[in-house]
């Protein structure tokens, strides 16, 4: 178990924990007249299973980690945001964030009021162990290491994580949500070796569940018990438990459409190295590319739009100058894609 007494708020420390009425009983059988619900209705005029039981049981099996060590949310956004709210003391605390990355670290550490003490990555988008260690002092309780990166693409080295959690004195949170895309196994199985390491994954992604906004966090027990503790009661619906579970046991299923999306990511990255206009492509292992440009990538950015295509434009992040973000679509439209970047392109050679 992780010591949480130099970690936690001591608010928190002494917090009584709300318990609803279907923590207290779930059970068929029963005439429920105890949590206030309409009684007329199929099924979803009553409360959601507060604790998720089916579908931590499901992930669990999933994964292979026990139950008691999965927390699930409403996204991950809000196990971010839960971590956050947990352990960092507004005004005093910090969180460590190596930058380019997923900008919801920096924004839930700015509304719970955390000092954010951002570190670059180096020239290859790995994040600098001794860096981001120097950068930690007695109030640092978290760090958000998100691998595959958003919006690099790549993975971080797993020597780097593990030299992070060796020397880091709070939790590390490793945000996976793009795992499924990589060939690199997930940090989950250094959940026993490290009770300071927090993995995130998410069914919007792989799964292409972004609709129903299920995250889930592989933790330590003692820390799935103080998100517990302080989540609202009914944090997930029962339409996303449901929908959640069908789509868990459709692994084959899954594996194919990762696959596909892979193939497509290698067209899509050996096309757009063809391109003039394109400076660099970054290696990728997520659904997305992150792509240099030679000239200021409004023109392009703009151009997509007025075809249709919309595209992310990431150039105001550090490190990322004159870059966009493309997500692999389907593969038809992948080829309307690079239909206009052919159109670009001669438009890109004649001008310049």
């Amino acid at each position: 178990m992780i010591n949480l007494d130099t970690l936690l708020r001591e608010n928190i420390k002494s917090l009584s924990p709300y318990h609803s009425a279907r923590e207290e009983h779930q059970a068929s059988g029963y005439v429920y007249l105890d949590a206030n619900e309409n009684p007329f209705g199929r099924s979803l005029n009553r409360y959601p299973d507060p604790l998720q039981k089916k579908l931590k049981q499901a992930l669990s099996r999933k994964h292979g980690v026990v139950a008691d060590k999965i927390f699930t949310g409403n996204g991950s956004d809000e196990i971010i945001d839960l971590l956050i709210r947990a352990f960092v003391e507004p005004g005093k605390d910090n969180i460590l964030v190596p930058e380019p990355t997923y900008g919801m670290y920096a924004v839930a550490g700015q509304i719970q009021g955390a000092e954010i003490r951002r570190v670059a990555l180096n020239a290859d988008f790995q994040p600098d162990a001794d860096a981001l260690l120097r950068q930690a002092n007695p109030d640092s309780k978290l760090i958000f290491l998100c691998s595959p990166n958003n919006p690099t693409g790549n993975v971080y080295e797993e020597e780097r994580m593990v030299e992070i959690l060796k020397g880091f004195r709070g939790l590390v949170v490793v945000d996976e949500a793009y795992i499924d895309f990589a060939r690199q196994e997930s940090m989950a199985r250094f959940l026993d070796r490290f009770p300071n390491l927090v993995v995130l994954r998410t069914l919007s992604k792989a799964a292409g569940l972004a609709g129903i906004r299920l995250g889930y966090a592989f933790a330590d027990s003692s820390v799935v018990q103080v998100l517990t503790s302080i989540k609202y009661p009914y944090n997930v619906n029962k339409l996303t438990q449901r929908m959640a579970l069908r789509r868990i046991n459709k692994g084959r299923q899954l594996r194919k459409v990762v696959r596909l999306i892979r193939e497509e990511r290698g067209k899509m990255a050996e096309f757009l190295r063809r391109c003039r206009f394109v400076e660099k492509v970054y290696s990728s292992e997520a659904n997305f590319l992150l792509v240099k440009v030679q000239e200021d990538p409004g023109e392009l950015i703009a151009f997509m739009k007025n075809h249709g295509i919309i595209i992310r434009d990431r150039s105001n992040l550090e490190l990322c100058e004159r870059s966009v973000r493309i997500t692999i679509g389907k593969p038809k439209e992948n080829k309307q894609f690079m239909k206009l970047c052919n159109q670009y392109d001669q438009k890109f050679q004649s001008n310049g």
